[in-house]
């Protein structure tokens, strides 16, 4: 049986943890976002927010997650050559790491870009030859305090 594991005799301290991952695209999706041509609208703004708002409702989508209370966090997505890359920082005071919250974030902002620009990277066949998640994880995480 599973079980959310007891830090309260930790000390609560600054933590930081800075996840990353990359969506792999074809050449015409990548062209159809940087010029804004995208059906559903702007994918960089939308996977913005959606990484922003999973960073804060981590605890509801892993079950035995902390529930911390976020200090800050950002969601930067930046258009490469051959994808787009998330990049998320999440900050808090506590007993534990904000590692989890900043890898939730970075994935559903990257899965909010594959959901719009899903039309532009099926094959005839509606499957996903080219497209992928990958890279995702943890760059760094600092732990501040005694």
């Amino acid at each position: 049986m599973g079980r959310i594991v007891d830090v309260g005799a930790k000390q609560a301290v600054p933590r930081e943890a800075e996840a990353r991952g990359k969506l792999l695209l074809q050449e015409r999706t990548l062209r159809a976002i940087r010029e804004g041509k995208l059906e559903k609208g702007d994918a960089l703004a939308a996977a913005q927010v959606a990484g922003l708002l999973a960073v804060k409702r981590t605890p509801d989508l892993l079950p035995l997650c902390h529930p911390i209370p976020l200090s800050g966090a950002t969601c930067d997505l930046a258009v490469g050559d051959d994808g787009v890359e998330a990049r998320v920082v999440a900050r808090a005071t506590h007993t534990t790491g904000v590692e989890m919250d900043a890898l939730t974030g970075c994935a559903v902002a990257l899965l909010t870009v594959w959901d719009m620009v899903k039309s532009l990277e099926k094959d005839a066949h509606g499957q996903y030859p080219a497209t992928r998640l990958t890279d995702l994880r943890v760059v760094r995480k600092e732990k501040g305090g005694p």
